[in-house]
Formats: C-alpha cells, sequence, structure tokens
C-alpha cells in the first residue's frame, strides 16, 4: 500500500530535533511520496537538503505563502521564477489569499496568487492553494483565470459541499488531512458525496494534527488516521482510498 502526503512542510523548525526520526516513521508506516509546499526564500536551502537526503520521497514545490506576501514580497516572487527557471518542481505552491492573520495585505496577496498562477500555467505545473478566510476572493480569481491550463489541489479544503463543488468546477482536487478527524470539522459529513476521484490525501505537518493527536505536533506518520476516518465515511478499504488517492497525486504532480 503506497500512501501519499500531498502537503507536509518537513523541511520545518518543529522537526529540527527529531527530523529523520519522524521521515522514517511515516516511511515505515507506508508513506514514501511526500510532495513539499515552499513558504518564502529563507527555507529554499532547508527544502533542497531534504531532497537531496531522501531524493526517492521528496518532491518539491516552489511558490511564496500568502502570510508571507509582505514589503519584500516582489523581490520574493523573483526569487520564485528564479527557482522555476533554475530547475524542475511539481507544483507551484503553496499560493493563495489568507485573510485571517492580516487583511491589511488583500490587494498584494492577490497580486501575488496571480502572478504565480500565470508562472504555473508558463511551466505547466499545478497549484497548490491556501485559503483561509478567503473562499470568496480565491474563486473571483480562480473564475479569471479558468481553463484546462489551470489545475491543482485546494490545499486544506475545510468548507462546505456547494464549496467543494466548485473546487472541483476548477480542476483541482480537495486536500483532506486532519480537519476530516475533527469532531466539529463538518466536511466528514458531506464528503461520501463527492466522488473520492477529487481527492487527495495531506497532513500540513506540522500544523492541523488528527486526532487523536489535535493539538500536538503533526507529523506525516499520522496521515494513517486521516486513512481510516475517510475508509468509514466512503465505506471502503484503507487500501482502496490508498490507492484511489495515490493514483489522483500522480495525476496532478505527474510522477
Amino acid at each position: 500500500m503506497i500512501i501519499t502526503d500531498t502537503h507536509t512542510h518537513l523541511y520545518s523548525e518543529a522537526f529540527d530535533e527529531d527530523r529523520h526520526d519522524v521521515i522514517n516513521r511515516a516511511i515505515a508506516a507506508g508513506i514514501s511520496r511526500f510532495f513539499i509546499p515552499a513558504i518564502d526564500s529563507t527555507y529554499t536551502e532547508s527544502m533542497l537538503k531534504l531532497e537531496s537526503d531522501y531524493p526517492e520521497n521528496m518532491f518539491l514545490m516552489a511558490g511564496l505563502h500568502p502570510t508571507h506576501v509582505k514589503e519584500n514580497y516582489k523581490a520574493e516572487l523573483q526569487h520564485v521564477e528564479t527557482m522555476l527557471a533554475q530547475r524542475s518542481f511539481y507544483a507551484v505552491g503553496e499560493i493563495g489569499i489568507d485573510l485571517y492573520w492580516d487583511t491589511s495585505t488583500l490587494t498584494i496577496q492577490q497580486e501575488a496568487f496571480k502572478h504565480q498562477i500565470k508562472l504555473a500555467k508558463q511551466y505547466k505545473l499545478p497549484i497548490v492553494i491556501h485559503c483561509r478566510e478567503s473562499f470568496d476572493e480565491i474563486f473571483e480569481i480562480l473564475e479569471q483565470e479558468k481553463g484546462d491550463d489551470l489545475f491543482g489541489i485546494f490545499h486544506c479544503f475545510s468548507g462546505d459541499i456547494k464549496q467543494a463543488h466548485q473546487v472541483i468546477s476548477y480542476n483541482m482536487k480537495l486536500g483532506i488531512g486532519g480537519v476530516a478527524t475533527f469532531k466539529n470539522g463538518k466536511i466528514d459529513q458531506f464528503l461520501n458525496q463527492i466522488d473520492l476521484k477529487h481527492i487527495v490525501l495531506e497532513t500540513d505537518s506540522p500544523y492541523l494534527a488528527p486526532a487523536p493527536y489535535r493539538g500536538k505536533r503533526n507529523e506525516s506518520a499520522y496521515i494513517t488516521k486521516v486513512l481510516e476516518k475517510l475508509a468509514e465515511i466512503y465505506n471502503v478499504t484503507e487500501e482502496h482510498i490508498a490507492s484511489v488517492t495515490t493514483q489522483n497525486s500522480k495525476e496532478i504532480f505527474n510522477i
């Protein structure tokens, strides 16, 4: 059984003390494919080292995270452009809009999001979207950009069924992680109405640990709890969930 974690920040400082143990635990649990979203240029070196240490398992993205769209965002976007021109990446991400932490940067977040969508189209890559309290703002841009050359993953989906169908209409898979296991997560109430072909698994580790680890540091091995929950929701085997979601990830990332 091959399990794919489509979104994990394994280069995060949260793993500095035991990164290799965390990765080995995940591999031992059957997770052999890890897709690594970018945050900003300060993490590039540690992302590249992660890939160098585990070349068969780590698949890197390039991008500027919306919470890191600050005064220097144009220089950061230039860094993204430079990285994409220098070597191969599997996606442009994570990108999007976050209005939870700071609404004052909305205009430049929108600009950065649109710019990176254009880069993804230029390189024929998927995008991985970060959305927090910004469904309407993100849908507005996706509506403008939609087409055969726009595709990817709506990371950490936590919306309702109407929003899920709208996400799918833009050629996006739903990134499902720990939220599916939360008592108040709500998505577990309608997920079985969404065809599994639209779903990929993720952890967003070290964030959003699933039950029973909620509130603790998340790690990729805990994706097995998400797998268990989806098997229960869809009334199928865990092997089936792993197989379909890994195949979906291959279609998105082309590997």
